[in-house]
């Protein structure tokens, strides 16, 4: 039983807070509410993918939520001064990608850690958002073809939770199903071994970093096209969930390892847990103490892996 439950057994205790709510929280079953949780998640967990790739290079990200705030900024900007809305998401999608590149290439040409490097990018794409906005947020009422990403619905499913859904499969088949995907595994469980048998541990690991920054910037134009506005801190609060998400996910399926069945399930339980804290009226600052106490509950057992990726040069 004992490796069952180390595969298993947060999976099972997000089973357990399921069904907790279920029973004691009026209207947790309802439909709507159940496609609301999910769509309140598929911004974190796109996140958390982007981190979880980041570190299955034994890379460490915490540029992310600001990139991504960056990003929004942006492609708000574009659509708000009525630009093609394909320039606004290619804004979005571009900025998120340069700031991961640019993280990238901190860390294996500066060889700065990627703890000091990705803080540093953080600084500055915070600047940067703030100069472009002034501290304003950009608000309005924008054409149906951009909101339509982030507002739409598909078979009765929000396009939030599809966009989760595509990028979580595409991450999922790119690890386990393609070289380059083996590879950047490779990369984080063990660098020296990798770079022995030929992998260009330092392509890896920029790549690992560049993934990361473009699912920042697709969940920024995904959250901007979902509330027609912009802020140049909006994503900020996100970056402590989508890291718990990650880490909650580190002790479940691949104990230990990054893994994306792990990362979603983590991001659910998180979910729930607001949600259900929520419908039993509890103060909203006792989400906070509930999510402290994950990550200190996941990174407890993860606590090499995160330390290589924030050290490693």
């Amino acid at each position: 039983m004992r490796p069952l439950v180390a595969r298993f057994g947060t999976a099972l205790a997000a089973c357990a807070v399921f069904a907790f709510f279920a029973l004691t929280a009026d209207g947790f079953l309802a439909p709507y509410n159940l496609l609301g949780i999910a769509k309140q998640i598929s911004h974190i967990a796109i996140l958390a993918i982007g981190f979880s790739l980041a570190l299955t290079a034994a890379e460490l990200d915490l540029s992310f939520a600001n990139i991504a705030s960056l990003a929004a900024v942006a492609c708000g900007m574009l659509v708000h001064t009525h630009h093609s809305p394909v320039l606004a998401v290619a804004a979005g999608l571009g900025l998120g990608l340069a700031g991961g590149l640019l993280n990238g290439a901190v860390v294996t040409l500066l060889k700065v850690p990627s703890l000091i490097a990705t803080l540093a990018v953080a600084a500055i794409a915070n600047g940067l958002a703030f100069l472009l906005t002034g501290g304003v947020s950009v608000v309005g009422r924008w054409p149906t073809s951009f909101t339509a990403i982030g507002r739409g619905v598909w078979l009765g499913v929000p396009m939030p939770v599809w966009w989760m859904a595509l990028v979580a499969l595409a991450a999922l088949w790119f690890l386990k199903q393609t070289r380059t995907g083996f590879r950047l595994v490779c990369t984080g469980e063990a660098t020296q071994a990798a770079a022995l048998a030929g992998v260009k541990v330092k392509h890896m690991k920029l790549l690992g970093l560049a993934l990361s920054g473009l699912c920042a910037g697709l969940a920024a134009v995904i959250l901007t096209a979902s509330l027609s506005s912009a802020a140049p801190n909006m994503a900020s609060d996100m970056l402590l969930t989508a890291i718990a998400a990650v880490m909650l996910g580190m002790t479940m399926f691949e104990p230990g390892t990054p893994n994306i069945p792990g990362t979603l399930v983590g991001a659910l339980t998180i979910g729930m847990l607001a949600n259900g804290l929520v419908l039993l009226g509890a103060p909203y600052y006792v989400q906070d103490i509930v999510l402290g106490l994950i990550i200190i509950a996941s990174v407890a057992t993860s606590a090499s892996v995160l330390t290589r990726a924030a050290f490693a040069v």
